[in-house]
């Protein structure tokens, strides 16, 4: 096929190609129909024209011979065929004698001349068999007359086998009755051939141009889906339009999801601001560099760096500027590293980087180089030139940890260990900081991790009124370890030392709040202990807020805890704050009190509903003298403030007999095996240590 031709035809629509080619078949079959109805007719024509002129020829001859038999002369013989003639006007009936007969007979005058100039004539006289001519207005048939045993008779000189003469018998075709039944079932027969033709071809030809590339492109789907290969391509094939362009977007979707599937790639291990590894690629690259270290015997360095101050940066110059300074600030770290060293962002201003093959003394000089270079270069910007220092913390393996976890724990507290002499320096640990700090950012990572899990459970402690049963509830934090449960005081400190305060109180307030959206019967309090960082952070306070409106509790059924330690640095921002939550129904309590300072000018500027007293007073109440003046005074005060008390319940039954006395009435105990439902946990009772409350 000619590529001018191709070109048309590749990229038609499938409807298009459909007709054009239904059409097409249709032409087709047209032009074998008229054929094949040409051949019919001709042949039918033959046939039917052939017996018809048998059968008249046969007929007139035995008119004739009858009318020989009879005695009849000449004159008498062509009368007869004239009156054949006008019996059938628009048939031509003619009989030429032939030699016996003219020998005997003589021949009719004028005839000889007609014998002589028509060949068809002299060929049937001549071999004695019948001549049919058709042409598309009549039809001839010559009959020859042959001599049998009773034509000699009368002509005595003829044999049989001779030809006496001959019939010649002209009619035009329309005068053939042709069987309907015949042309019906030939018609049909062809009509039906055809159409099998016709549909045979369409579906090859379907099969050939659309379902071949669809299966095609299936085949490659599967591959693809199989082998998770996207270099994969389906090839152009077929000329219909819709098959070509399904191939074509196709190819297309592949190479865009090969795009995106690099580009999910380099964002999975690379910061998409600096273009440095991030904390996941490089948590990778420090688990390898320790196997391989230990392996080969080999020590290698880590340092953390934590810029100084960045969020002033940012709230003066904007965070583009802020964007652009670390984006400056990778290419300096680029600059100075070697191309075998790993430098990763981990976080929002922090860095990390791994020295291989470096020993402590020569990780050391690096990190002291860097916060040098840092701290007296200005990095250019758009309108500004920026200075920046940071933080650094360097540690070494084996010789601070032996493995990732322990590497990770140290890098935590030479940073912290930085900023608590003052940033704009290098910190490392001695010998002796491998204790206690330590084991604070383990708690603390353990904390984080259970935040990330939730694993972070909300316990129901009972307030309970005395007498009067259940009044309230103390939401207690705890977190579940493999099947058991970790009290607060395991990783409150951790949690406060490394800022994670803010993030655990939500938490635990947002399940006891599903608590009570849960028990909407109950008209128990929730009683709520906060660190001061989530106190000092009264956009937490609002979303803390905004979370109880939206499970539709009331909020006078909120009560937050505040110890004298907390309340002690700012107390004038937390009378604002009590304040301002009072007008919305909220309620504080005291807690610890006299654990501190136990000034009780904090009945006076602030504005509690209770007070809590440190059971530390409350146990020995019933033997020393001294705490019971104490907790006698402290309820007393309160109870005329207007002010609820509430203290440790204990098992002696005296104890609580003289808290009731001094007009304490109510009563907090650990009530282990009635979590809220939102944890999720199941609690062990193993302990009943309470406290006793007014």
């Amino acid at each position: 096929m000619p590529n001018s031709i191709k070109s048309r035809l590749k990229g038609m629509p499938l409807l298009r190609f459909i007709l054009l080619l239904s059409g097409g078949y249709l032409i087709i079959s047209l032009i074998v129909i008229l054929l094949i109805s040409s051949n019919i007719k001709q042949k039918a024509i033959e046939d039917l024209s052939r017996e018809d002129a048998r059968q008249t020829a046969e007929l007139i001859f035995q008119s004739l011979y009858s009318v020989m038999s009879d005695g009849w002369n000449k004159k008498e013989i062509l009368a007869t065929i004239d009156r054949l003639n006008k019996a059938a006007p628009r048939m031509e009936i003619m009989a030429y004698r032939g030699n016996p007969v003219i020998r005997e007979f003589g021949d009719i005058p004028g005839e000889a001349a007609i014998r002589e100039a028509d060949p068809l004539i002299q060929q049937a006289l001549g071999s004695g068999k019948e001549i049919l001519r058709t042409s598309e207005s009549d039809i001839r048939f010559i009959y020859p007359v042959i001599v049998s045993k009773e034509c000699t008779r009368c002509h005595e000189e003829a044999r049989p086998g001779d030809v006496n003469g001959v019939i010649d018998i002209r009619y035009p075709i329309e005068n053939l009755k042709v069987s309907l039944s015949l042309i019906i079932n030939i018609m049909l027969g062809y009509f039906i051939l055809i159409m099998a033709l016709l549909f045979t071809g369409l579906f090859f030809k379907l099969r050939a141009f659309v379902v071949k590339p669809i299966i095609a492109l299936a085949t490659i789907m599967g591959e693809i889906t199989n082998n998770a290969d996207l270099s994969k391509r389906v090839k152009h094939g077929g000329w219909i339009r819709e098959v070509h362009h399904l191939t074509d977007y196709f190819n297309r979707m592949l190479v865009t999801l090969q795009d995106f599937q690099y580009r999910l790639e380099e964002l999975s291990v690379r910061d998409p601001l600096t273009g440095l590894y991030n904390r996941r690629r490089f948590e990778q690259f420090l688990d390898y560099e320790v196997d391989r270290a230990t392996r080969h015997d080999r020590c290698f360095c880590l340092i953390m760096i934590d810029l100084d101050n960045f969020k002033h940066i940012n709230d003066t110059y904007g965070h583009p500027i802020g964007d652009m300074a670390l984006q400056k600030l990778a290419l300096l770290l680029r600059a100075q590293t070697r191309r075998t060293d790993v430098i990763a962002r981990i976080g929002g201003d922090e860095f990390a980087i791994i020295l291989p093959e470096t020993d402590f003394d020569h990780g050391l000089s690096s990190a002291e180089k860097l916060r040098h270079i840092l701290a007296n270069s200005a990095l250019e910007l758009p309108d500004c030139k920026i200075r920046i220092s940071g933080s650094f913390g360097v540690v070494s393996y084996p010789q601070n940890g032996d493995g990732v976890e322990n590497l990770k724990i140290a890098m935590d507290v030479a940073m912290y260990k930085a900023k608590r002499c003052g940033k704009n320096c290098v910190a490392v640990l001695g010998d002796d900081e491998s204790g206690a700090e330590m084991e604070v950012f383990k708690k603390g990572e353990f904390l984080r991790l259970a935040l990330e899990e939730n694993r972070v459970a909300a316990f129901l402690q009972p307030i309970v009124k005395i007498p009067g049963g259940l009044y309230a509830y103390e939401v207690l934090a705890r977190i579940e370890d493999d099947g058991r449960y970790i009290a607060a005081n395991e990783f409150i400190h951790a949690a406060e030392e490394l800022g994670l305060m803010v993030e655990l109180d939500t938490d635990v307030f947002k399940k006891g709040i599903e608590y009570l959206a849960g028990h909407p019967l109950e008209e128990t309090k929730l009683f709520f202990n906060l660190g001061s960082r989530t106190l000092a952070n009264e956009e937490t306070i609002r979303e803390m807020v905004g979370f109880a409106r939206k499970m539709k509790i009331q909020l006078n059924r909120i009560v937050f805890e505040i110890t004298e330690r907390e309340a002690l640095p700012r107390i004038s921002e937390l009378s604002h704050l009590i304040d301002e939550l009072h007008d919305l129904g909220i309620e504080f309590a005291l807690d610890d009190f006299g654990s501190g300072f136990s000034s009780f000018l904090y009945l006076k500027y602030l504005a509690v509903d209770y007070v809590k007293i440190e059971g530390s007073f409350v146990r020995q109440i019933a033997v020393d003298r001294r705490d019971r003046i104490m907790v006698e005074h402290i309820a007393s005060i309160a109870n005329q403030f207007g002010i609820k008390t509430i203290a440790e319940m204990v098992e002696d039954e005296e104890t609580n007999l003289l808290l009731q006395n001094y007009g304490i009435n109510y009563a907090q105990g650990y009530y282990y095996g009635h979590p809220s439902p939102s944890s999720g946990s199941r609690l062990s009772s193993d302990s009943r240590e309470q406290e006793a409350v007014e």
